[in-house]
């Protein structure tokens, strides 16, 4: 793919990922493992195949971990450069903050927790062509009640930022993709917390400014919690969302060394880590196995995570819900809706249950 001239990107990685505990603990959320990759690298794959090739990372949790994986960004083709935020600014705040590394007439702002199919390039044509100082990438949902509704007039021009409402005029959501002019992110106020969605967008229509979206219905997935994590992962697995990192496309992907038993199932876009075990007459459906977990004889994990080094054992059975890493789930356990056991906990053999026998 050329390069796209006068265009570069930033992606915001700074959230402490919350909502994912207690993954979170020991990685901050774009570094998690998704389809057997930390999911940054698969935005970051799709930015470079859009053409561009400048990319600044707003960091603040855990910040090194992203520069000791991706470094300069020459394996990804990329000119990867680095701005830790001491204190959270907030989404604009965060934006007004890597300023000082920008250089290029139009720039590409990525939430790093969102998984997305949108034509990045498509995007910027919007943007272009309209001429306008800011365009966002809204996407139609079928609920949009749980997000902010962005509605645009016949030109597309954005007419207002409404917040979450019971009663939606549209149903249509900043997808948390943006381009900026260079000048409108300068103009932001430096060295305080920003919301864009609060401050900066209603400033800008205030103003008079040309506030543009771009309308389409690609895939699009908010990773931020544990079942929206999962459901990615298997759908970058399976090849329904989009990514430039994966070759394989199907039912599963093995990490190296993992080990699964022949009379084992594992379906549904299950990622199973380096040196997993999964044992006969275990089924997998649709879960991440974190590198050196393990699942035990005829034990079941759907739509679940398991830490690193995690430990399922025989008969047991985890439905919906995030296994820490180094954590021990008791034989003939049951967890499932939402449980969350936190790393290094030690279940007794049938010491949670949902059923009422033994």
């Amino acid at each position: 793919m050329s390069e796209l001239q006068g265009a570069e990107a930033v992606v915001l990685v700074g959230g402490k990922g919350t909502r994912l505990r207690p993954l979170t603990l020991s990685a901050p959320k774009p570094m998690l493992p998704t389809a057997g990759v930390p999911f940054l690298t698969h935005l970051l794959s799709r930015i470079r195949e859009a053409g561009i090739t400048h990319v600044v990372l707003g960091t603040s949790y855990k910040a090194e971990v992203f520069e000791e994986h991706f470094g300069d960004g020459s394996a990804l083709g990329l000119e990867l450069e680095y701005v830790v935020e001491d204190e959270p600014l907030d989404t604009a705040g965060a934006i007004r903050n890597v300023a000082h590394k920008l250089r290029e007439r139009d720039v590409m702002v990525f939430n790093g927790d969102i998984l997305s199919g949108v034509d990045l390039r498509a995007v910027l044509a919007t943007h272009r062509d309209a001429g306008a100082d800011v365009t966002l990438h809204l996407v139609r949902v079928d609920d949009p009640r749980r997000f902010g509704c962005v509605p645009t007039d016949e030109d597309g021009r954005v007419t207002a930022f409404l917040e979450k409402t019971e009663d939606p005029p549209t149903d249509q959501i900043n997808a948390g993709c943006y381009v900026f002019r260079r000048e409108v992110i300068e103009g932001i106020p430096a060295g305080r917390p920003v919301s864009v969605e609060r401050e900066t967008f209603p400033g800008l229509l205030a103003s008079g400014a040309r506030v543009q979206g771009h309308v389409d219905a690609s895939y699009w997935l908010d990773l931020g919690t544990p079942a929206a994590f999962v459901r990615g992962s298997a759908d970058l697995v399976r090849g329904t969302a989009p990514t430039a990192a994966l070759e394989l496309r199907g039912e599963a992907v093995l990490l190296e060394g993992a080990s699964v038993h022949e009379d084992a199932v594992v379906r549904g876009g299950a990622t199973i880590g380096a040196g997993c075990t999964v044992a006969a007459g275990a089924v997998v459906d649709g879960a991440v196995l974190f590198d050196g977990a393990v699942v035990g004889e005829g034990a079941r994990v759907e739509r679940s995570v398991i830490g690193a080094n995690a430990l399922v054992q025989a008969g047991a059975v985890v439905i919906d819900s995030v296994i820490g890493d180094g954590a021990v789930v008791g034989a003939r356990c049951e967890l499932v809706g939402g449980a969350r056991v936190w790393p290094g906990v030690v279940l007794p053999e049938a010491g949670v249950r949902f059923s009422a026998d033994v």
